[in-house]
């Protein structure tokens, strides 16, 4: 098992009189909390930015995909200990690990790329900058798309929320994976293994529960008939992400719609399931999740993700 950095602790058998084999953890120097001295995520990669590309784009595209992953991250590690099963709470709590690793290379980029964006703490601070960019921006600060801030439902909601972003994104880190921004491209060429899982986990799951009863079907369209007003919003393309697609450097998501799609139909012919009906959910005089514009859930969520951060700015333990 690693941490959220993705360290294994040290867990040493022990020789001491009572033979206690876990007492290594009691002296293990790998920090699990928030604001230890972690290794900087990109140490010994080179951050330069391409020529000709402007570096303030860059970072506001690596924080719009690190944003993604954070946020849908921390809303599946909220499954913990809540699966069904002891084999889905684990798998849940590996695919929330594998984004959050994404998120913290994704704002380590971001940070590397144009440091204004990081938030200024006490200069005796430890905090690195991939967690001052999590922890101390406020809800308007974040870019991410409004399908990864949806509150938790069921179970069938989850792995229906799963597939349609996990669809979605590996479409793009499979053409990230060409970026002309070396660090972009190596973070695309290690998602695109996770996500793979991610898609082929949900998608087995969504044919478990449209082939199981009637009850577990029902649910199952219920989940997808909510969350389907988010799907059009994946694949919009914000100037920023044009620019930067124009640039050879990330990918326009309209780009992408069509092999989405084709997914999801795939998907659903295979169970019986028709596309969902519902229109897209509008945005606020156009605003949306990568301008900033949120639900109400995102700012409960952060405000509890947040919380022991902003107590202890200065915390190191």
């Amino acid at each position: 098992m690693t941490d959220v950095h993705g360290h294994e602790p040290e867990i040493h058998t022990s020789d001491d009189e009572h033979g206690n084999a876990y007492s290594g953890l009691l002296v293990n120097d790998a920090h699990w909390a928030f604001g230890t001295d972690f290794e900087d995520p990109l140490a010994g990669v080179d951050t330069t930015v391409p020529d000709g590309a402007d570096a303030e784009e860059i970072a506001a595209y690596c924080l719009m995909l690190g944003d993604d992953a954070l946020v849908f991250s921390q809303r599946i590690s909220e499954w913990c200990s809540r699966a069904p099963d002891l084999e889905e709470d684990i798998a849940l709590a590996n695919i929330a690990l594998d984004l959050l690793g994404q998120a913290r290379l994704l704002l380590a980029r971001a940070a590397a790329a144009d440091p204004a964006l990081v938030p200024q703490l006490p200069e005796d601070s430890p905090v690195p900058a991939e967690d001052r960019l999590a922890f101390f921006r406020e809800d308007v600060d974040f870019r991410s798309v409004r399908l990864a801030e949806v509150p938790n439902g069921d179970f069938a909601e989850a792995v229906a929320k799963i597939l349609m972003f996990s669809t979605w994104r590996l479409a793009i880190f499979e053409r990230l994976q060409n970026s002309e921004d070396a660090v972009l491209s190596a973070i695309a060429a290690k998602g695109v293994k996770e996500m793979t899982y991610h898609r082929d986990f949900s998608g087995r799951w969504v044919l478990t529960l449209a082939r199981g009863t009637e009850e577990s079907r029902r649910r199952l369209l219920t989940a997808l008939d909510g969350l389907w007003p988010l799907w059009p919003e994946l694949f919009e393309t914000h100037p920023i992400e044009a620019a930067i697609a124009e640039a050879g450097i990330g990918i326009a998501p309209a780009e992408v719609a069509g092999e989405a799609d084709a997914i999801i139909d795939q998907v659903f012919a295979a169970v019986g399931i028709d596309r969902p009906e519902t229109g897209a959910l509008a945005g606020v005089r156009g605003r949306k999740g990568r301008d900033g514009l949120h639900t109400e859930a995102l700012s409960r969520m952060l405000a509890e993700m947040q919380v022991v951060a902003r107590a202890h700015p200065r915390g190191k333990w």
